[in-house]
C-alpha cells in the first residue's frame, strides 16, 4: 500500500465536530493536498508550523492546495490549538497515541530509558536533552537564529502589530527596527513569537499535552498531487526542524511551476 492510500484509509477525530472520519475526506478533487503530521499540539514545532500555514493561507488557496493536519492530542487539545493559532478545526485531526506517526515510521526522537523513571519522566528527560541539542541535530542553531535574526528570512512581525509575550511588556513590531531595520527577520523577533507560544502552552499545559509520553515524537510533511503522487516530503529529525529551510518553511512550494514564491 502506498503512502497516499494509507493516509486515505486513515480515520481520526476531527476537531470541528468531534466525528471520526477519513483524514483526507473531501480531498479527491483538489489539485494538491498538503498533509502535515504534527508532534504534540503543545510543541514549539506544531504551533510555529501552524503560524506559517496561516501566513501562507492565501498562497495555498490560490494554488488549490488543501491542508490536512494530524496532531498528537485529544479533542480539547485541538480546540485550544485552533482557538490560539487560527488554524481551521475542519482541517485538524487528533491522534492521542501517535499511532499514525508510528505506522509511518516517523522519528520518535531521543528514546533513552532509565529503569527507575516512569514513561512520562523518561519522556521529559529525553525532551530536555533534545532541547539541549542531544539527539536533536540543528536545534540549538535554530534557537540561536531566533535571537540573532536572519536576513534570509522575511520580516515576521508587522510594524503596526503588537505582540503580547509575557513576561515581556507588549511590543510593537516597529520596536524591532531598533535591532537592525526592517524587511527581514530582525534580532529577537522570532524568539519573541516563540516566547508567546511557550507562555500559551505553559498556561494551559494539561489541555495541550494530555499525555506526556509522546513529548519527543517528531512529525512530517507530505505534498500530493490530484492522483495521489508524492510531490514532496520532509520527515522531522529534531525539535525546531519541521522544515528543510527553517528561515522559509514553505519554500518547498517554489519547486511547483505554477506557484509564486511563498511568503
Amino acid at each position: 500500500m502506498d503512502l497516499y492510500d494509507r493516509l486515505s484509509q486513515t480515520k481520526r477525530q476531527r476537531i470541528s465536530d468531534g466525528a471520526t472520519v477519513p483524514i483526507l475526506e473531501g480531498c479527491d478533487s483538489t489539485p494538491r493536498t498538503l498533509v502535515l503530521l504534527w508532534s504534540q499540539l503543545g510543541d514549539f514545532d506544531s504551533l510555529e508550523y501552524a503560524w506559517w500555514i496561516q501566513r501562507g493561507a492565501q498562497l495555498l488557496q490560490t494554488a488549490g492546495i488543501v491542508v490536512r493536519a494530524v496532531g498528537i492530542g485529544d479533542l480539547k487539545s485541538g480546540e485550544k490549538f485552533c482557538a490560539y493559532t487560527g488554524f481551521s478545526p475542519d482541517c485538524l485531526f487528533v491522534d492521542p497515541t501517535a499511532e499514525l506517526h508510528q505506522q509511518l515510521e516517523l522519528s520518535p526522537g531521543l528514546s533513552l530509558k532509565l529503569s527507575w523513571l516512569s514513561p512520562s519522566q523518561n519522556a521529559w528527560l529525553n525532551l530536555w536533552l533534545m532541547c539541549a541539542g542531544i539527539g536533536s541535530p540543528g536545534t540549538l542553531a535554530e534557537v540561536f537564529r531566533g535571537y540573532r535574526g536572519d536576513r534570509q528570512a522575511p520580516q515576521l512581525i508587522a510594524d503596526e502589530e503588537t505582540v503580547k509575550a509575557p513576561p515581556l511588556p507588549p511590543l510593537k513590531g516597529s520596536t524591532f527596527r531598533w535591532a537592525g531595520g526592517s524587511g527581514f527577520q530582525r534580532p529577537f523577533e522570532l524568539a519573541t513569537l516563540r516566547l508567546r507560544n511557550m507562555t500559551e502552552v505553559l498556561s494551559h499545559w494539561k489541555t495541550y499535552v494530555p499525555n506526556s509520553a509522546y513529548l519527543t515524537q517528531r512529525g512530517a510533511t507530505f505534498l500530493f498531487d490530484t492522483q495521489g503522487q508524492l510531490l514532496y516530503e520532509h520527515r522531522d529529525q529534531a525539535i525546531l526542524g519541521f522544515a528543510k529551510q527553517m528561515s522559509r518553511p514553505l519554500s518547498f512550494l517554489e519547486s511547483l511551476p505554477d506557484l509564486a514564491p511563498p511568503l
